[in-house]
């Protein structure tokens, strides 16, 4: 039924502008403003749409994906423009110093940080 649909995913935050500097100036996506709204414009067309939500609350798991070919210097170059980035000691979960979980195991290497609005964010590098 929808196998040739256009799709898009997308997640609130509570301050539009505080996303808008993150999403384009630390991240470096294109960002337009649709109905008053944010919305990335990512490689191959595909989009996310960002709105703001007066009661909105950070997700509990990880909401967008960023792929990347290597994610100690995804890490490093974030980390030089200020993003800080989350450590995991659980089952299934365990990240280094930097924040890095190693795919050692066969699984992705990955590393978490969030938006301004407390969202979860990963860089990935697949297995």
């Amino acid at each position: 039924m929808f196998k040739n649909a256009r799709t898009f995913s997308s997640f609130s935050v509570n301050d539009l502008a505080a996303a808008k500097r993150f999403y384009q100036g630390t991240l470096g996506f294109t960002v337009s403003e649709p109905m008053g709204q944010l919305q990335l414009d990512l490689a191959g067309g595909t989009r996310v749409f960002i709105y703001q939500k007066p009661d909105h609350e950070p997700a509990s798991f990880t909401v967008f994906n960023i792929e990347v070919e290597n994610v100690d210097q995804a890490v490093a170059a974030l980390g030089e423009r200020g993003v800080r980035f989350e450590h995991y000691d659980r089952e299934g979960i365990k990240t280094d110093a930097k924040g890095i979980m190693r795919g050692d195991q066969g699984g992705p290497t990955m590393a978490w940080f969030k938006d301004p609005a407390g969202n979860i964010l990963s860089v990935v590098s697949p297995a």
